[in-house]
């Protein structure tokens, strides 16, 4: 796994980039990704444009491949992921754990969407936040 770091943001964020390191560590693959952390007005100029919701969010994922009909195998730049750092700050407090716990969630939420997963009916939603619970729990980055 080969993670690219992009820092759009005034703050320092060498932390955030440890943490999710250390949580895709324990996944063996060859895949590469971006991350990309942003502030407010970034994410929400994106989520406008590309989904034509005019207001902030926490996450939003862009494959670089939507063709469900390509073998696993032969992906390796699978695309990007953006990341609210004040938005995760806000959803940290929000839900009583911390900052870590929460960037490394979006990070994995991100990624679980370039890899195809979804959460548009009951049964998708399910197996994707089960399989979130499951890379956070071998990062030991369980929900309290």
């Amino acid at each position: 796994m080969k993670i690219n770091f992009f820092n759009e943001t005034k703050n320092d964020t060498i932390e955030y980039q440890k943490i999710i390191t250390r949580v895709f560590k324990k996944i063996k693959s060859k895949k590469i990704f971006n991350i990309i952390f942003v502030e407010d007005d970034r994410i929400q100029e994106i989520n406008k444009t590309y989904r034509n919701i005019d207001r902030i969010t926490d996450v939003i994922s862009f494959a670089l491949c939507d063709d469900s009909n390509l073998e696993p195998e032969l992906e390796k730049e699978l695309g990007d992921i953006f990341i609210d750092v004040k938005q995760a700050h806000r959803q940290a407090e929000e839900y009583g754990h911390g900052i870590s716990r929460e960037i490394a969630f979006l990070a994995v939420h991100g990624y679980l969407h370039l890899c195809g997963y979804d959460h548009m009916t009951k049964e998708d939603e399910e197996i994707m936040f089960a399989k979130q619970e499951e890379i956070l729990t071998m990062a030991k980055l369980e929900r309290k």
